[in-house]
């Protein structure tokens, strides 16, 4: 395409759910509790984490990144979405776009990792558990939580520096509630090839990689927890890690059917449907399946609950 013959693209328009008003305001409301719930609930387990002394050990630690990173995860998109829910035109500057670009793939890309780590946190805890302090240590505990989000953040680089030189003319419309790789690709009049192949080969890798090692990890957990004698031990071990399998199923599955397949005709429909479930859905699952299903996430939160309490008395008192 000759691109000196087309007028340059300055800012997108997000097409996000079209539907009649009252559709949208539906789903604005549902979306809107939804967001406003994740951001509460995992804002209280890093809260939590941070003030009960016996949950700073490598499992909450682990924990509080994954919380911390849910909160920006859904950021990313969530208000954009939420924004196309209330009003037909919705934009984003080219700039702003690539932005969103970059942190919602490094973002995804740091969990990915992260869950992967804290797969393999527990099969030290489970399957190795006279060795696990020394090999889980808090120094080992903080390398790892760093180096998944310096992983996860130099993933995206090249991909994205390629997006920017992409040129954009033609229709302003992206068919989606934020900028994802395809609906980018597809108001290009670039050659597109090279990014999208860079870009698909490092999902690739990090997704396929990071899921593999996960479920090797929990591999050798069921077997481990299948040796045990006792029914009961072996209830109680298994209890330990299938919080974390709820939201590793639903999170994988996800984003394997949407960024893990060769080039196709996509359809946008079916593709925004799916990213409400890792953008939206899955934020919300890890406070939850973490605070109902943990013992001591929910002992921990009445301690910060009973202390508070005696501290207003007593103020109350002094008054």
């Amino acid at each position: 395409m000759n691109v000196a013959n087309q007028t340059s693209v300055t800012e997108f328009i997000f097409l996000g759910f079209s539907g009649v008003l009252y559709l949208r305001l539906a789903l604005f409301v549902m979306f809107l509790t939804v967001y406003l719930l994740s951001l509460m609930g995992n804002t209280l387990i890093i809260f939590i984490v941070l003030m009960d002394s016996t949950l700073q050990t490598p499992m909450y630690i682990f924990l509080g990144n994954l919380s911390f990173l849910e909160i920006w995860y859904t950021t990313a998109t969530v208000p954009k979405l939420l924004a196309t829910c209330l009003s037909q035109v919705v934009t984003i500057s080219v700039a702003g776009c690539i932005t969103q670009y970059y942190f919602f793939f490094s973002l995804g890309a740091t969990e990915c990792i992260l869950l992967a780590v804290m797969a393999y946190d527990r099969y030290l805890a489970i399957c190795s558990p006279l060795r696990y302090a020394f090999l889980m240590s808090l120094q080992v505990c903080l390398r790892f939580s760093a180096g998944s989000w310096i992983g996860g953040f130099i993933v995206p680089v090249l991909p994205t520096i390629l997006v920017s030189y992409l040129n954009f003319c033609g229709s302003q419309k992206i068919n989606h509630f934020f900028c994802d790789s395809e609906p980018i690709f597809q108001l290009s009049c670039s050659d597109t090839f090279m990014v999208e192949a860079l870009g698909y080969t490092c999902s690739s890798v990090v997704i396929l990689s990071s899921f593999l090692l996960t479920m090797s990890s929990y591999g050798n957990i069921v077997v481990t927890i299948i040796r045990l004698s006792s029914r009961e031990a072996r209830k109680k071990t298994f209890s330990t890690c299938a919080s974390h399998l709820t939201v590793v199923t639903i999170y994988y599955g996800t984003i394997i059917f949407a960024y893990v397949r060769p080039p196709a005709k996509h359809n946008f429909t079916m593709g925004k449907a799916v990213s409400v479930f890792y953008c939206v859905v899955t934020p919300l699952l890890n406070p939850l399946v973490y605070t109902l299903r943990n013992k001591d996430v929910k002992k921990a939160f009445r301690k910060v609950l009973e202390r508070k309490r005696l501290f207003l008395t007593r103020h109350t008192q002094e008054v």
